[in-house]
């Protein structure tokens, strides 16, 4: 587990910026740096030592020299890879994974990441072609960054890597702060820079002699299978969990696992425990409040599997942690489960190096209830056009005259809900504030540039574009390709290694997706049941008073803590004149948000997107002014 940076270019690149560009990662690796440069590249790594401690160094070199390679994450097929490499004549220097790229690379060009199981994003350079390949896993457990002006290109894990280049431009990209405020995360390919981008996961990047080509090269395939017997499912399926789990506990050093009392946590760590000589170390976090507190659930698991578990409690006092989490996240993101994210890896982090976790197991199974929503509204007859427009407008106009939580807003989103086409009302359930919202707050230049951009076209563009042959299998489909990436797998990958704390997923093994994605949709959602496969198959390693609860999340107690503890946060980023001074949101109408909060209304999805967007540009002015101090210093020879 590392971080990754460097430069391309048809120029001599700057090696002492690739250093400075990996130094300000070095929480992704703090047990050691390594560089490589020559005429057109400059190539840099922090390394996290997991697998291979002792000879895993990196860049990694072909044996002639002519390819190198940096590489973030780990190959949990790399023995095999190793073994084939080795049967083809090639001569491997370490013992780790890291350097069977450079090989596969020489065997297969970039066809080789059809070869990869695990979770990566790599950098290959081919010195003789002039050629760098940029490539991330297949459903985006690690991050990558890139930007290009033709003559040269950057790259680098974190954002805050390519920020280290004084001609980087620093402007927010309108659009992508669009889709931000929509879904509280920027999607890829966007960032919140203009000009820098996401790479995709799932796809290549060549850049050659100054022209950069993209290509996507897995997605899920969503054919269903014909199932005679669900018995023998519910076998393969833990056959699946077991081996996706025993691979990803190889480590040299130690490994424990997330456990929140979820089905999905809770099915990791039984598979776990049954595979390992000791006890398993868990970690979980709780809150006071008693309807997001689900440490008893996690505790029933600890005691069946005899596990070495510790908690912590979040309080509102621990939320002092919001500018730091503002510096770790490169762009603003307002899922606040990113508060116990960040804890839950802080406490991992005194015990193991290495935590496995249950994310993964909603999408792959149909776990979350707008799933069971979108399964029983298929039911629902599709209005001719003309009533559609009409329903779709009373329902909205319903809503707009409501007040949060009553049942006349409840009605007036089941009416526009009912109108829509599914491609429109799974934007509806993704969307964390709609259009309107937006536009109330936008100021008259933000409306004008923003004029013709739909948010939500993304998740409905998707679910029509989708193969899968039911509405439920178009959603699973869209929330793969979006929000696990985009949302959940960001929020992981930060809070951890900002801890250099390396997190592993047992459920995105792709072969078990696959496999899963294949499933009936009877075998994931049924009515208002959902995980339906899944439940029967971890049944005989859980408590069954677990499977019995609904699904819960990572919830906080949000709309409560801007009323409480962080009301003079939210006022005062919000209003002050640095906030009023960027020109893109009229002030009279935020206030009116805050106000309205306060007096009982909930707010909190679209305050705290504000409060995060206007927290992650002040960290990011601050750094702004260190890196022009820095500058400064080098230019005076100081």
């Amino acid at each position: 587990m590392c971080g990754i940076a460097g430069i391309a270019s048809t120029t001599a690149p700057d090696p002492e910026l690739v250093r400075r560009m990996c130094d300000v990662i070095a929480h992704r690796g703090p047990d050691g740096a390594g560089f490589y440069n020559d005429d057109r590249v400059a190539l840099g790594m922090r390394r996290l030592a997991i697998i291979d401690v002792m000879t895993g160094e990196q860049p990694v070199h072909s044996e002639d020299g002519q390819v190198v390679a940096v590489f973030n994450g780990e190959l949990y097929n790399f023995a095999e890879l190793r073994r084939d490499l080795t049967g083809r004549g090639h001569t491997l220097r370490s013992t780790g994974d890291s350097e069977c790229l450079v090989h596969l690379y020489e065997e297969h060009g970039t066809d080789m990441v059809d070869r990869l199981r695990g979770m990566f994003a790599f950098a290959i350079w081919d010195r003789a072609r002039g050629r760098l390949v940029l490539a991330r896993d297949r459903v985006g457990k690690k991050p990558l960054y890139w930007r290009s002006d033709g003559d040269t290109i950057w790259f680098g894990s974190e954002l805050k890597s390519l920020e280290q280049d004084p001609g980087m431009c620093r402007e927010t990209d309108p659009v992508a702060l669009h889709h931000y405020l929509s879904y509280q995360y920027v999607p890829a390919p966007w960032s919140i820079y203009q000009g820098a981008h996401k790479l995709p996961p799932g796809h290549v990047l060549v850049w050659e002699r100054g022209r950069v080509t993209l290509h996507r090269y897995w997605t899920l395939d969503p054919a269903t299978r014909e199932v005679a017997d669900e018995r023998e499912e519910e076998e393969r399926l833990r056959e699946l969990l077991l081996e996706a789990t025993r691979i990803r506990m190889v480590s040299e050093r130690p490994v424990g696992a997330f456990l929140s009392g979820g089905i999905d946590s809770s099915a990791v760590v039984a598979a776990m425990a049954m595979q390992s000589r000791e006890p398993i170390k868990t970690f979980c976090i709780g809150f006071e409040e008693d309807r997001y507190d689900e440490r008893h659930k996690a505790r029933m698991v600890a005691d069946r599997y005899g596990t070495d578990h510790h908690e912590m409690v979040v309080t509102q006092g621990k939320l002092d942690v919001l500018p730091l989490l503002a510096t770790q996240f490169d762009e603003p993101f307002a899922d606040s489960s990113a508060i116990p994210s960040f804890y839950v890896a802080q406490l991992s982090r005194r015990h193991v190096t290495v935590a496995l976790n249950g994310d993964g197991g909603d999408e792959s199974f149909g776990g979350y209830q707008r799933y069971a929503l979108m399964n029983m509204a298929r039911r629902i007859p599709t209005l001719p056009r003309s009533l559609a427009a009409v329903g779709t407008r009373l329902g909205a106009a319903i809503v707009e005259r409501s007040d949060y939580g009553t049942f006349r807003r409840r009605l007036g989103r089941l009416v526009k809900f009912a109108a829509e086409p599914p491609s429109r009302r799974y934007a509806g359930l993704m969307c964390c504030c709609t259009e309107d919202q937006k536009w109330r707050i936008y100021s008259d230049e933000l409306r004008v540039l923003l004029s013709e951009v739909d948010s939500g076209a993304l998740v409905e563009d998707l679910f029509l574009g989708s193969r899968a042959e039911t509405d439920l299998g178009r959603a699973l489909d869209v929330d793969v390709l979006t929000y696990l990436p985009g949302d959940l797998l960001v929020k992981v990958d930060t809070t951890t290694m900002a801890h250099s704390l390396e997190g592993r997923s047992p459920l995105l093994d792709h072969h078990l997706m696959e496999w899963a994605a294949g499933l009936p949709a009877s075998l994931k959602v049924r009515n208002r049941q959902t995980k339906v496969l899944l439940r029967r198959a971890v049944e005989p390693w859980l408590p069954p008073e677990l499977l019995r609860y609904p699904k819960q999340g990572f919830g906080v107690p949000l709309a409560a803590w801007l009323r409480g503890e962080l009301r003079e946060l939210a006022w005062e980023v919000l209003t002050d004149g640095t906030a009023r001074g960027r020109g893109l949101f009229r002030p009279r109408a935020v206030r009116d948000l805050l106000q309205r909060h306060m007096a009982g209304a909930d707010h909190s999805a679209i305050l705290w997107s504000l409060v995060q967007f206007e927290l992650w540009h002040r960290a990011r002015a601050v750094q702004g002014n260190r890196l022009a101090a820095a500058g400064a210093g080098d230019a005076t020879g100081s």
